[in-house]
């Protein structure tokens, strides 16, 4: 029995544009199985339909079409049951602000009729680094602080299923160390982990399998190490203090000073570098490496839906 299985689901929306009665799919025939155990990653740019997934998966939106279980228990059907297999920590910062972190976290255990369970939120304060904070109010703790409130919520109840909507976006490196050693602990006890991310470097170290949405579909779904291997080349890295001519701009991914081309052979990174000296560029810190996970990615999404099956194991 899969942990999260989607069964051909689509969600539709009013088109916030266009003639009356129009529709915009945010999802359209989705269909995937997340095996218990798994730590699954589920990525896509803006707009591409993850949070409609998690929403549809947390019971905050209900599907136009198809079927959503968590451990065989339909998330529309059988909701209780659903929601209590899951733990979901969500984008936003939502907390109540008249109670302090000890507090929350005993009414949130109240919600799903666990009592008693103070030695598990000593557990979890400990290994989120809240425990110096365990009688501090909501509203006095930082961003980072509420997000490891968020964390410890999600996962009072000791939910077998645990989901991280984008856990770290905004936080520091202190929080995502702290929060990755713990979900890895729970995932080697058997939790299952989708995690949404838009840190590709966070996928790759931590998730054994990957689903890509584009538009509303999955593009690629594949085990971390198939999809590097489908990498098509091998990349060229330096920098450069000048603007690149038009020509070469087209063909690489520049962030600030970094240059990168993607490069199938010797013969081919010696025509960028020849290119580069051509223009009158002095390219400095020179490497070759091999692709990651944001370069796959790009890969996959730069693709037309016919080429994107090619990826999909």
């Amino acid at each position: 029995m899969p942990a999260i299985s989607f069964k051909s689901v689509s969600k539709a929306y009013p088109a916030p544009r266009g003639p009356k009665g129009s529709t915009f799919m945010a999802l359209d025939g989705v269909s995937l199985d997340i095996e218990q155990g798994e730590f699954f990653g589920l990525l896509g740019p803006n707009g591409a339909g993850k949070t409609t997934m998690i929403s549809i998966l947390a019971g905050l939106t209900r599907a136009s079409s198809g079927q959503v279980s968590v451990l065989g228990s339909d998330v529309q059907t059988d909701y209780a049951a659903a929601r209590r297999k899951l733990g979901v920590v969500p984008q936003e910062l939502v907390f109540d602000p008249f109670f302090n972190v000890r507090e929350a976290l005993r009414i949130q255990s109240g919600y799903f009729g666990v009592k008693n369970n103070d030695d598990w939120i000593d557990e979890l304060l400990h290994s989120l680094g809240l425990t110096d904070k365990a009688n501090a109010n909501m509203r006095q703790l930082s961003g980072g602080m509420k997000r490891r409130v968020l964390v410890a919520q999600a996962l009072v109840h000791k939910p077998p299923v645990i989901v991280l909507d984008e856990p770290t976006a905004g936080v520091d490196v202190e929080l995502r160390q702290t929060l990755w050693q713990f979900i890895a602990k729970l995932n080697k006890q058997g939790s299952t982990v989708l995690l949404t991310t838009h840190y590709l470097e966070e996928a790759e170290a931590l998730c054994g399998r990957i689903a890509m949405l584009k538009t509303g579909n999955v593009v690629a779904l594949a085990a971390t190490s198939e999809l590097l291997k489908a990498a098509s080349s091998n990349v060229l890295r330096f920098k450069i203090d000048s603007e690149l001519p038009k020509l070469l701009k087209d063909k690489a991914r520049i962030t600030g000073r970094i240059v990168q081309f993607p490069a199938h052979d010797a013969m081919e990174i010696e025509q960028y570098l020849a290119a580069v000296r051509e223009a009158g560029l002095v390219a400095q810190d020179v490497e070759i490496r091999k692709a990651d996970l944001e370069d796959v990615f790009l890969d996959v999404m730069n693709k037309k839906p016919d080429q994107a099956k090619e990826v999909m194991a």
